[in-house]
């Protein structure tokens, strides 16, 4: 019984988090800006993972790579939003979505991941890989951002004062801050794993 209301509640969130973006994609005035916020993507992979773990609730090592980069994308989200954005401009002018979005579902991936052991030993340079995204990501606005006049956050904007300089200064410090949160990810499956498994 458990592990069905466990399900359910994955399903539940999933569509919370489906109807948020969907009410999102339309009142914004460009689908390449949209799909370009870090929020965003990192909340249509939250949603796979909720839909997947809802329906299949797959163990392989694999799987749980995936779902602890999900988590590590959403807790990341949820976290840059309290301490850099709860105060800016992000695109999302309706209360409910911008909840849902940046508060609901970094929480409740985060207490999935806790509560609901995944079960796997990764090793930290398995969970530093997660990284690989973020950074990705940090390169992409700014190669874009410098082609279109356009970035989707303050804080990676280099038309602000403090120009490159600033910029760098951010991502020097959120990609340690990352990689301490990844290897915090990491920890907790590793603590909640049996002692028998090993990591790939």
């Amino acid at each position: 019984m458990g592990t069905v209301l466990v399900r359910v509640a994955r399903l539940a969130f999933a569509g919370l988090a489906i109807a948020a973006v969907v009410a999102a994609i339309r009142v914004t005035g460009s689908l390449a800006d949209f799909f370009s916020y870090f929020t965003i993507e990192s909340n249509l992979l939250a949603i796979v993972v909720l839909i997947v773990g809802g329906t299949l609730d797959p163990h392989g090592r694999r799987w749980v790579y995936l779902r602890g980069a999900a988590t590590l994308f959403m807790v990341i989200t949820g976290i840059v939003y309290a301490v850099l954005l709860a105060h800016a401009e992000v695109g999302l002018t309706s209360p409910w979505i911008n909840d849902t979005l940046h508060r609901v579902t970094p929480v409740v991936m985060l207490v999935d991941w806790i509560a609901f052991s995944p079960w796997a030993r990764g090793s930290c340079r398995a969970a530093l890989g997660w990284l690989i995204v973020p950074l990705a990501y940090f390169a992409y606005s700014l190669l874009r951002g410098a082609a279109v006049h356009w970035y989707p956050y303050p804080f990676l904007n280099p038309m602000h004062p403090g120009g490159y300089g600033r910029v760098v200064v951010y991502a020097v410090v959120l990609a340690v801050f990352m990689g301490l949160l990844a290897l915090a990810i990491n920890a907790i499956a590793r603590w909640r794993a049996p002692q028998e498994q090993t990591a790939p």
